[in-house]
């Protein structure tokens, strides 16, 4: 078997603009695994790993969020830390969110130690998970939720693609271009033509972006910005060599 690493690193090609597929899909930045070629003489084949990525705006926004109360006795703390997320609730759907769009992540109760096993209080917390799908109400629903009270934790957001899989046709094209460009290249310096397709394999790249939220981004009610992300895929393929 014989090894060509890292040599030619630089022939990956940039793939052209997509537009149709709402962003730019084009080859990856060769890397290490980009530029793993194996040639093997003896089965007649040649192992190459292709990248490509695709530049998306996130379209949904996931915040979580949730309250936090302390009293005397569990019984109260329970009762507490469930009028206050059913308050959270109300301005959430006040604010833009459906009912539909909530989902309960966490319920817990338990007690709080001075010094074990002394019991000073009781912790009662629920949280929840709000998909905002319109992006131009972040801001205000982030704001109705802190508004509610001093018992709201939030807790943070994650900008997501909802239905990523355009993007990731156009990211799975390019790969398999890059792949194709590479393995033809290594295969002429290795004096053989390149056949057909053996083997695919694929990795997907990419994906939500949390972002956690402060004190501070809230009192000064900061807007919050999606950004944009990079949905790629890395193909490794095996070609015979003829």
């Amino acid at each position: 078997m014989i090894k060509l690493a890292d040599a030619l690193a630089a022939s990956a090609l940039a793939i052209g603009m997509m537009s149709t597929l709402g962003g730019t899909a084009q080859a990856a930045s060769a890397g290490p695994e980009s530029a793993r070629v194996v040639v093997d003489e003896t089965r007649n084949q040649i192992a190459v790993v292709g990248q490509g990525a695709i530049s998306a705006a996130p379209d949904i926004m996931r915040l979580s969020v949730g309250v936090e109360v302390r009293r005397a006795t569990a019984g109260e703390a329970f009762k507490a830390a469930r009028s206050a997320s059913a308050t959270l609730t109300r301005a959430l759907v006040r604010a833009g969110v459906s009912a539909d769009d909530l989902t309960t992540n966490e319920l817990s109760l338990g007690p709080e130690y001075e010094s074990y096993p002394k019991v000073t209080g009781y912790r009662g917390a629920q949280g929840v998970d709000a998909i905002v799908r319109d992006l131009s109400k972040a801001d205000k629903i982030i704001d109705a939720a802190a508004a509610v009270g001093n018992e709201v934790r939030l807790n943070g957001i994650t900008f997501e693609v909802s239905n990523p899989g355009r993007q990731l046709e156009a990211a799975r094209a390019a790969a398999f271009k890059d792949a194709g460009v590479k393995a033809k290249q290594y295969a002429a310096l290795a004096g053989r033509q390149l056949g057909e397709v053996l083997e695919i394999s694929e990795e997907v790249t990419g994906g939500p972006t949390p972002v956690h939220l402060t004190g501070a981004l809230v009192e000064d009610k900061a807007s919050v910005s999606p950004g944009r992300q990079t949905l790629g895929v890395n193909v490794r393929v095996v070609y015979r060599l003829r």
